[in-house]
């Protein structure tokens, strides 16, 4: 049972999740930073939404910390750095409010044509004022995207229904793609030239900071009106109240600022032409349910140490449904070779040949250094924390592919120089089994198994019997055997899977037995 601390408010759901797993949920809202730091010793899980902020400070006061969750997009308010190099993962919930931001930015388009609050404010406040609020048509006018991912594409969509022509500036996605989306690619320059309306879904990054800023707007087709919806500081604020004032920008709409909620000196605040909305963006009952349901389902994964596919700090977090069976195999590939040695090897070789080579298959290599960590050191190993182990054990790792393969569809190889193991999964679908096929360039094929030995004795009569005897003078059963003789020597290689681990005095036995050469037990 693990602690989970949660300081702010999640959908219940999501909190019902991690209590039928049998942790602790620990609620804590609105703490402060002392607080914080008073309460996140001791949790293994730190659930959190905007408003926590989650310095280094905090993550080494939180020493038995494993995850830090985010129920949202956004991690402006974690040091990912700092968690990464401590081998905390950090999750989010990228996909849970993505629809509701989509509609909140066209709610803001919308509202910024049609002058709609303004209109709104004036009538409640008793004026009738018709013609001073006249706004203009989307139809027709050209919709410049800033991002064109998830929410940008969703937003692309829905201007097409309204009859807008469509460009965008994201330097990740191909024309093709952009073509088949009704998009039309170009430079961030030319997307402020062109545009009638401007509206922002790029990440917050070093390079998007300020990305709206004077240089920016100065090039501005006159009359151009912007939405941002992404991150607070990827507009210039000031910069955009200037071109207010100055009759560049006909208009704007904010969801998010700076600083939040904007203080009473912030220059939009006083501009009529301005539409401004407390970061509403995820704040719909649909966005919120999915994003408590979402990082729950990521925390437990995080605790029981599975693949997390929204881990952001994952070398490898985009996983193919082709290369995703193998993770597990490769784990046990990895905790198989440390088995082979009685220390951490200076080096590790993945090899990946056949249909897989063409796949991305870098958390193959990922789950190999978590299985191969696991047999020698007591720290806990994660995909996030297992290259910063290699590194700091001068483990020197490399990745090889080939499309080639002659015996199989798809087979891993691990290499240490001084040993070497290989499996691949036989069969198809959910019946796929895994097999290991080569152990130390001896061709076997065995099932991996909780309880195993590989012993490399002589190649002569009576050497598997004398095996076979000592296991079951020992009371121990044999599940499985497979026999590999060398091609260069007189000698062989079995590995057998065993029904419970080969006591001490049994493999010391085995080693003073005739024609035997050397034994490792195995555990998986």
């Amino acid at each position: 049972m693990a602690r989970v601390l949660v300081t702010e408010k999640i959908a219940e759901r999501g909190l019902d999740l991690l209590r039928r797993a049998g942790h602790q949920v620990d609620v804590q809202e609105g703490l402060d930073p002392e607080g914080l730091l008073a309460a996140v010793p001791g949790a293994h899980a730190l659930v959190i939404r905007s408003a926590t902020t989650v310095t280094g400070e905090v993550l080494a006061a939180g020493s038995d910390l494993v995850v830090v969750g985010r129920a949202g997009v956004g991690l402006d308010n974690v040091d990912v750095a700092t968690a990464t190099e401590r081998g905390v993962m950090v999750v989010n919930a990228p996909t849970s409010n993505i629809l509701s931001v989509a509609e909140h930015a066209m709610g803001l388009l919308l509202a910024q044509a049609r002058n709609i609050p303004q209109a709104h404010a004036a009538l409640v406040a008793g004026r009738w004022e018709r013609s001073r609020w006249e706004g203009v048509e989307l139809h027709g006018k050209v919709l410049g995207i800033v991002g064109l991912g998830r929410a940008g594409s969703l937003v692309a969509q829905r201007a097409l229904a309204f009859g807008m022509r469509l460009i965008a500036f994201d330097p990740y996605i191909s024309a093709e793609r952009a073509r088949a989306m009704g998009v039309e690619l170009r430079s961030v320059e030319e997307v402020f030239a062109e545009a009638d309306f401007v509206t922002i879904h790029t990440p917050k990054t070093p390079e998007t900071v300020g990305l709206v800023g004077r240089d920016l707007l100065a090039k501005a087709k006159p009359g151009i009106r912007i939405v941002n919806t992404a991150r607070g500081g990827i507009v210039d604020e000031e910069a955009l109240a200037e071109a207010i004032r100055d009759g560049v920008v006909a208009g704007a709409a904010l969801d998010v600022f700076a600083v939040e909620p904007p203080p009473a000196g912030s220059p939009l605040r006083g501009l009529e032409q301005v539409i401004l909305t407390p970061h509403l963006g995820a704040s719909t009952e649909e966005a919120q349910d999915k994003a408590g349901v979402t990082i729950a389902e990521q925390v437990l994964l995080a605790l029981a140490g599975d693949f997390v596919p929204y881990a952001v700090n994952v070398a490898a977090r985009e996983v193919s449904e082709a290369v995703r069976p193998f993770m597990p195999l490769a784990e046990q590939l990895g905790r198989f070779l440390g088995c082979l040695h009685e220390r951490l090897p200076d080096r590790l070789e993945v090899e990946v040949r056949g249909d897989l080579a063409g796949a991305a298959t870098g958390i193959l290599t990922l789950s190999a250094l978590k299985g191969l960590f696991s047999t020698t050191t007591e720290e806990p190993v994660s995909y996030v924390n297992a290259p910063q182990l290699a590194e700091q054990r001068g483990l020197e790792v490399t990745e090889t592919s080939t499309a080639t393969s002659p015996n199989y569809k798809s087979l891993v190889t691990l290499r240490s120089g001084a040993h070497s193991v290989a499996a691949t999964l036989a069969g198809a679908g959910l019946r796929a089994e895994p097999r290991v096929v080569m152990v130390d360039d001896h061709t076997v094929e065995v099932p991996p198994a909780r309880h195993m030995l590989v012993v490399r004795n002589d190649d002569r009569p009576g050497v598997v019997g004398a095996i076979g005897t000592a296991l079951g003078d020992a009371g121990i059963s044999i599940s499985s055997m497979a026999v590999g003789p060398s091609v260069e020597e007189d000698t062989a290689l079995m590995v057998l899977s065993t029904g419970e681990p080969a006591p001490d005095e049994v493999l010391a036995r085995l080693r003073g037995s005739d024609g035997i050469l050397d034994l490792h037990r195995v555990s998986l």
